[in-house]
């Protein structure tokens, strides 16, 4: 039986730690938001896993929607183009928004997403990261929130992809070359 786990060079974080530092930043998350009712942000598809645990995790009331961007497509470096494939279902002005995605890489992606939620006349606009990989950082950006902070890998699992591939693994795991540079 082929497993995805053959995939991986090595695990670095395993369902409990992320299990346990997502109760961490639910509990920050809460504090910081208390009466105030923010619209989580799922950017789709990377962060849903992460997205779903975490609201699951916080006890205050929320409220949910989604977006879809892309700047990789099927590569593992991003293009440094950004494409908005599915916008917001509401206005968002005079509304905290909390936007949960699933890694802050060279920051393009989310630095062109929180300027045009800004110009929506929100209350506020807060990222809220999984894996945090300054080393690749090109634009001046940064989670308000991060659950962990990664080396310059291709990392895999718990919604992050290759190709479509890897989203369902329970896991964050650093993928082997050889899968991705064929």
């Amino acid at each position: 039986m082929e497993s995805m786990y053959n995939d991986l060079e090595k695990v670095l974080f395993t369902k409990e730690q992320i299990d346990a530092r997502i109760k961490e930043v639910a509990k920050e998350l809460d504090k910081d938001y208390e009466g105030k009712r923010p619209i989580m942000v799922s950017i789709l598809k990377g962060s849903i896993m992460f997205y779903a645990d975490l609201l699951r995790a916080m006890t205050i009331k929320t409220e949910m929607d989604f977006m879809a961007i892309s700047s990789y497509g099927n590569a593992t470096k991003s293009s440094g183009e950004v494409k908005m494939i599915k916008d917001l279902d509401r206005s968002i002005e005079g509304r905290h928004i909390v936007i949960v995605e699933d890694i802050v890489d060279t920051g393009y992606t989310l630095n062109y997403l929180k300027a045009t939620l800004k110009t929506r006349n929100p209350a506020s606009v807060k990222i809220c990261a999984l894996l945090n990989k300054q080393e690749r950082r090109v634009v001046d950006i940064a989670a308000d929130y991060t659950c962990f902070e990664v080396g310059d890998e291709f990392v895999v699992g718990y919604g992050l992809d290759y190709a479509q591939i890897y989203r369902n693994l329970p896991v964050i795991g650093v993928l082997k070359k050889e899968v991705y540079s064929s």
